[in-house]
């Protein structure tokens, strides 16, 4: 009931224009959205670089309508990375395949990733190609690996979800490729004989993964907020003289600062994951709604964030 609800919500105009011009509302979207502007996105990349932090920044807004839409995503992505290089940031970008038109044309994705692509290249910059639903992860995976990898070598690289039972199977034949993989569980619903429906067996394969990732994978990222883990691979990579600069610990824009910061200061490498875009109301509310428990979680680290800053 809760889904549906939020689902519904994330669908309604009225709803987006009212939240918008609501000042607590814009606060609570500021503290895990960057902002509706290029501006904004790089704004924030500067502080999380003054802290020693990277970014990978990521324009919001999925399954677009038509090329014309498809075209314009691209061409925000280009101004980005050329705002990045401008800025001499430590950024990159991240790219949904169904914002670059995957759904009504695969040509038109393959060129708007391609120009995308060869531009971070110029810039000796870096794209990471998102993972969507289920629905679309061989896909993504067939264009990773017959298009942009070869193509573009490590200047992309393409993200993995624990959740689901293939990854194992994935993770090998990314190591194998040489290719750059961003391990993440995942939040999409998913049915049962896609995905692991328990959290320990998502949690499991998590950490099957990471290690595969972490002896022999090419800079991973190891995007997870769960402490547990963290922990974990902190003491996997000491045990096996993994240095720090083969990998990075990744997070969201806004969650867990604290556990950012203190990764860094021991010396970890920590990239955020910055959204931005008008499209942050649907956005948030499609996020709260893959996994209600979601609500219970962010507000839950803002508490545990405050005592501990305060």
């Amino acid at each position: 009931m809760l889904r549906a609800g939020l689902l519904w919500l994330s669908e309604q105009p009225r709803v987006f224009a009212f939240v918008r011009g609501n000042g607590l509302a814009r606060r609570f979207a500021a503290r895990f959205v960057a902002g509706e502007t290029v501006d904004d996105a790089v704004a924030a990349l500067k502080l999380l670089n003054a802290a020693g932090i990277s970014a990978s920044l990521d324009l919001l807004g999925e399954a677009v309508s038509g090329a014309a839409e498809a075209r314009a995503a691209r061409d925000v992505y280009l101004q980005t990375l050329d705002r990045i290089h401008g800025a001499r940031a430590d950024g990159h970008v991240s790219v949904k395949l169904t914002q670059m038109g995957l759904d009504s044309d695969e040509g038109l994705c393959v060129d708007n990733v391609r120009a995308i692509a060869a531009r971070a290249r110029q810039y000796d910059s870096f794209v990471r190609i998102d993972m969507e639903g289920s629905a679309y992860t061989e896909m993504t995976l067939r264009l990773f690996t017959e298009r942009f990898h070869p193509e573009f070598g490590n200047a992309v690289g393409v993200v993995l979800q624990s959740y689901l039972r293939r990854t194992e199977r994935d993770v090998a034949d990314m190591i194998a490729r040489g290719a750059r993989v961003r391990l993440c569980k995942g939040a999409y619903k998913e049915p049962p004989e896609v995905a692991f429906p328990a959290k320990r067996d998502v949690d499991a394969s998590y950490v099957r993964c990471m290690e595969q990732l972490l002896e022999r994978g090419t800079y991973p990222g190891i995007a997870t907020h769960d402490v547990r883990i963290i922990a974990h691979a902190k003491a996997f990579a000491r045990r096996r003289g993994i240095a720090p600069a083969r990998f990075e610990f990744q997070m969201l824009y806004g969650v867990r600062r604290d556990l950012q910061h203190a990764l860094r200061r021991e010396g970890w490498n920590v990239r955020v994951y910055v959204p931005f875009g008008e499209q942050w109301y649907p956005y948030l509310m499609r996020r709260l709604a893959e996994r209600p428990a979601n609500i219970a979680f962010l507000l839950g680290n803002i508490v545990k964030e405050s005592v501990r800053l305060s």
